[in-house]
């Protein structure tokens, strides 16, 4: 087979590797949305479960003096003897940074209790009072 008889191979060898790069690079953009869109799916599942767990045996307290907050804690139970942050974990999840801080304030007592005052005159905010 003479040379002058194959010429097209190199140009078709050419566009079928463009044609594959764009079609490579296409999947790839696909596969990281789904990835992406998974792990929406797994945090909007973990938030709702979240909400959902006090009401599920065995938790330890009354679940009617849960309060959900979500972040950077799940919530606050109320007993008449203690006041609880929990934060609900599964299989290997660690504390967030936030959440180290956080339970670390609280091992070492740096917790207040603050009542904020408004001060409103004529449906304008006068002053704030902390006590």
């Amino acid at each position: 087979m003479e040379m002058h008889a194959l010429w097209w191979i190199i140009p078709a060898l050419v566009v079928w590797s463009f044609i594959s790069v764009v079609i490579i690079v296409k999947l790839l953009g696909k596969a990281r949305e789904l990835k992406s869109k998974l792990r929406g799916a797994q945090v909007r599942r973990g938030f709702l479960t979240e909400q959902w767990l006090p009401l599920v045996n065995p938790y330890p307290w009354n679940p009617e003096n849960f309060r959900f907050i979500g972040e950077p804690i799940d919530g606050l139970q109320f007993e008449d003897e203690e006041l609880v942050l929990v934060e609900f974990k599964s299989g290997s999840s660690r504390l967030s940074d936030k959440q180290m801080r956080i339970r670390d304030l609280v091992e070492q007592g740096r917790v207040s209790f603050k009542e904020v005052r408004l001060k409103i005159n004529d449906d304008e905010f006068e002053r704030i009072q902390i006590r």
